[in-house]
């Protein structure tokens, strides 16, 4: 079992920069790959980003790709979103997950999740 925590949600303003978190605990974390989802009010959970295990395999959802960038330190069992040129369309919870093998953007892939954390960006 792999236990994962989102931090660093909060406001931000449009145009300005965020940087979530994800701590990994739990069984080892080695050899699972990564993935950021998000979820607006009365929409669906969709893919952000997503990362393998050695670093390669990364995907963007088109929304946020020269926007976004999903990295890990694999050392630290930490897995971060660093989120620039904000926009209000990005307002949602975001969720950090986990599966052993590569990185997918389909969430029924992930079998592990975090409880989110809140990310609301006004204009």
């Amino acid at each position: 079992q792999v236990q994962l925590v989102e931090s660093g949600g909060g406001l931000g303003q449009a145009g300005g920069s965020l940087r979530l978190s994800c701590a990994a605990s739990g069984r080892a974390f080695s050899g699972h790959a990564v993935g950021w989802f998000r979820q607006a009010p009365g929409k669906e959970r969709e893919f952000v980003a997503a990362k393998g295990w050695s670093g390669g395999s990364t995907y963007y959802a088109d929304s946020v790709k020269g926007r976004f960038t999903i990295s890990r330190d694999n050392a630290k069992n930490t897995v971060y979103l660093q989120m620039n040129s904000l926009k209000p369309e990005d307002t949602a919870v975001y969720y950090c997950a986990a599966r052993i093998g590569g990185s997918s953007r389909y969430r029924h892939d992930y079998s592990y999740w975090g409880q989110g954390t809140q990310v609301t960006v006004s204009s």
